[in-house]
This record gives C-alpha cells, structure tokens and sequence, in this order.
C-alpha cells in the first residue's frame, strides 16, 4: 500500500500536497509521502479545493459528492476522503 492511501470507516483517504496555480490538472508524483496535485486555480476563495475535488472526481469517476476535503482546507497539505472506491481502485486509477 502506498504511503498517501489508507483505509477507514469504509471510505479511502488521500493524502495530497496541492500545487495551486499549475499550468494544467495533473497528477504529478510524490512530494515526500504526499501525492502531489497540481491544479490551475488560485488559493482564495476555496477555488483550489475545490478544483482538487472536481479534477479527483473526474478522474476516479465517481461524483463530487463522493470526495470530501477533511483535513487541510486552508493549507497545501489535505487528507481527502473518498467514497465508493477501494485503495486498491484509487491507487490503480492513479498509477502511482
């Protein structure tokens, strides 16, 4: 199992290292035990949240509802968690 996965209470959580004001959505590898998330929107007004949600959900094919942010809301590092998926679907998707 991979460092930024883990299983509890019936939903996976992923641990992040958001890079706001990316040129593109992308994953882009580990950043120390983190999985590094770069999206194109800026740090205010919760717009990099939630594009990290939305660019999550669209690429784990699961709806936004499913992916909620419950650790790190105002920092670079977030635990989210994930619903309808197992860690071993998550870390498949993800290829890391």
């Amino acid at each position: 199992m991979n460092p930024y996965i883990s299983e509890s209470a019936g939903r996976v959580l992923l641990r992040i290292y958001l890079q706001p004001r990316s040129s593109k959505n992308r994953v882009a590898g580990l950043h120390g035990g983190e999985l590094k998330v770069a999206v194109t929107a800026p740090p205010v007004d919760n717009a990099a949240n939630g594009m990290v949600v939305a660019f999550l959900a669209d690429l784990l094919g699961v709806p936004k509802s499913s992916l909620t942010v419950i650790a790190g809301l105002s920092s670079r590092h977030k635990t989210i968690a994930i619903t309808g998926k197992t860690a071993s679907e998550v870390t498949t998707i993800l290829g890391q």
